[in-house]
């Protein structure tokens, strides 16, 4: 099994439109939200703001009569009205906070539940970096959980307030309450479309860069130690540096709108309180408006506005809520009739729906260069113009030295990286990974075999230990397959966990297997035994195998192998590509080099 751990649905059509329908509404059900309850929080928050606006009216009203010295008895209520609504505010707030935050977090985790169940109930291969997986199962879920608390709540809460304050303002003035009106469509409407508008430029981007980030820190955590003796811990440590950089750069960039909205808003509130007293101070000296009555008219704009403070960031949650949703989407089975199948024909490196005639094919690489961006963020290939095909029960070779890009080939073949240049298609649709450092759980080993397929049987387990040279080793554990194999399979050797997790992926239900280096931590007969066993699999099940090796001795039961080298290139670094290829007996026989690294192993 591979370090990327969960599923992406293929993407013929965009992956954000589900059955044509907006992301969001396709996920909002998995949260299992109740409407009486969102429609409790909402009405508290507008309690909450009526009082807000109550206090501010009522004090207003009440600075002005004192001042007009009358008996302390026409006070009374007004006294009373200030401290009610003082408290009021408080403690309704806080009812509201919990009622709003209890719709959100039972949501986020009836939504992960969810998630789960439906990716459980998935048989397609993985295709998205655990990095990546942490970042949408862990960010995005929170992203559109808190769609009920940051968006739909506030928006529900101004539009409640706003009307009554328009309507209460309209009785007392009709003027200013237009003028009110004006002015809350300004901080309502305009600054939140304005904050949206940033959120659209930068949130995709910002995803990206938080997943990157996420994947990055992930691989440090777990492969340092890899990392320091390859040399390259450092270079990967200034890529999360860069990364993070990137990720700060997003950030700023949507600050200088969100700083535009904030103003607009604090703009808007100020216009009503001057326009409150552009028409209350005539009305007043015509007195048609009583003293106390225009303290309330200039004073109570004051306290409205709190209800539209919270809209531009109520947009932005709204449009992260919904970017989240469609990187939630791509993880799930798609619906029936939603545009696409569940299998992909293949895409050429700009996207495009790749052909092929042969329904046979499982897997198919079309003048394929793979590789990752580099320091500039363009993609480098690796390997180029590669080509091959995989039809079930076929055992195809990438072999070559360490370094040529036979891994980088394999994930590209996996669509865990997307092509530089060619097409990747076939019927199968991605294959399974088997990486050199897959995960092994703390749980038992029948467990961790489970981890590819849920109902494996303890005779199906003992079955592909034994297929894979475990036989003997499982006889000696002290509880069998219910032996614990320790964190991140402390407890067994490097050849131990690599054939366990060889043994996981053969009790998988993927037509396709994508092995890298099965011979990484094992002597040469084991380790050719298990070549000869995973191909022996294969065409047993009529599945197909793609295997990545620097070892040639075992691959005579291979169909075709591909030897990967540097070209005659006259030392100018560049990508590999196929320098030989056919049956192992006939390289053996016609090419130097492959026969030469044969000759090595003995």
């Amino acid at each position: 099994m591979n370090a990327p751990a969960t599923r992406d649905r293929p993407r013929t059509g965009s992956p954000l439109r589900g059955a044509g329908n907006d992301p969001l509404r396709r996920v909002l059900p998995l949260l299992e939200i109740r409407p009486g309850k969102v429609a409790a929080a909402i009405a508290l928050g507008v309690l909450t703001l009526g009082c807000a606006i109550g206090l501010a009216a009522a004090a207003a009203w009440l600075v002005a009569r004192a001042s007009q010295m009358p008996p302390v008895l026409t006070l009374s209520v007004a006294v009373v009205s200030v401290r009610a609504f003082g408290i009021g505010r408080g403690v309704l707030r806080y009812c509201e906070r919990l009622a709003s935050h209890d719709v959100a977090l039972r949501g986020m985790a009836a939504l992960r539940a969810n998630l789960y169940a439906r990716l459980a109930a998935d048989d397609r291969p993985v295709t998205v970096r655990r990095g990546e997986l942490l970042a949408r199962i862990g960010q995005d879920v929170d992203d559109v959980g808190d769609v009920v608390v940051r968006a739909l709540v506030p928006a529900g809460v101004a539009v409640v307030t706003s009307l009554g304050s328009v309507v209460l303002l309209g009785v007392l003035l009709p003027a200013a309450g237009a003028a009110l009106a004006v002015c809350l469509v300004l901080a309502g409407i305009v600054t939140p479309w304005l904050a949206a508008r940033a959120a659209a430029r930068t949130e995709v981007r910002g995803a990206a860069a938080r997943g990157e980030v996420t994947a990055l820190a992930l691989e440090l955590l777990e492969q340092s130690a890899q990392l320091r003796v390859a040399g390259r811990f450092g270079a990967r440590l200034r890529d999360l540096d860069a990364a993070d950089a990137r990720l700060s750069a997003v950030s700023d960039d949507g600050a200088r709108t969100s700083g535009l909205a904030a103003g607009l808003g604090a703009l808007a509130q100020g216009l009503a309180v001057l326009a409150s007293l552009a028409f209350g101070i005539p009305a007043a000296l015509a007195g048609t408006l009583s003293p106390e009555a225009l303290t309330v008219v200039v004073l109570t704009p004051l306290a409205v506005f709190e209800a539209t403070a919270g809209l531009p960031a109520a947009a932005v949650q709204l449009h992260r809520s919904r970017a989240a949703a469609g990187r939630l989407v791509a993880l799930l089975p798609a619906d029936p009739g939603a545009g696409g199948s569940r299998t992909e024909v293949g895409t050429d490196a700009s996207g495009a729906p790749a052909d092929h005639d042969d329904d046979r094919r499982l897997l198919v690489l079309d003048d394929v260069a793979a590789g990752w961006p580099g320091a500039d963020g363009l993609p480098r290939a690796a390997v180029a113009g590669v080509s091959l095909a995989l039809e079930p029960g076929s055992v195809v070779a990438l072999a070559g030295p360490s370094g040529v890009g036979k891994t980088t080939l394999l994930m590209t073949a996996a669509r865990l990286v997307p092509p530089v240049a060619g097409a990747v298609g076939g019927r199968s649709g991605a294959g399974l990974f088997v990486a050199e450092d897959g995960h092994l759980f703390d749980t038992t080993v029948l467990e961790n075999l489970r981890v590819a397929r849920g109902d494996v049987t303890p005779e199906e387990a003992r079955a592909a230990l034994d297929a894979v040279g475990l036989g003997a080793w499982l006889a000696a554990l002290p509880r069998g397959l219910e032996t614990v194999v320790g964190t991140d399979a402390a407890a067994v050797s490097g050849g131990e966990r690599r054939r366990l997790l060889v043994a996981r992926a053969l009790l998988a239900p993927a037509r396709v297997l994508l092995v890298d280096e099965p011979a990484e931590h094992l002597d040469g007969d084991t380790a050719d035994a298990l070549v000869r066993a995973v191909a022996a699999h294969a065409r047993a099940t009529d599945r197909a195998v793609l295997l990545a090796t620097h070892r040639l001795s075992p691959l005579a039961v291979a169909d075709e192998v591909l030897f990967l080298g540097r070209g005659a290139g006259g030392g100018v670094p560049g990508p590999a590509d196929v320098v030989a290829r056919g049956r192992h007996e006939d390289l053996l026989a016609s090419d130097p080099a492959y026969g030469w690294a044969a000759a090595q192993e003995r």
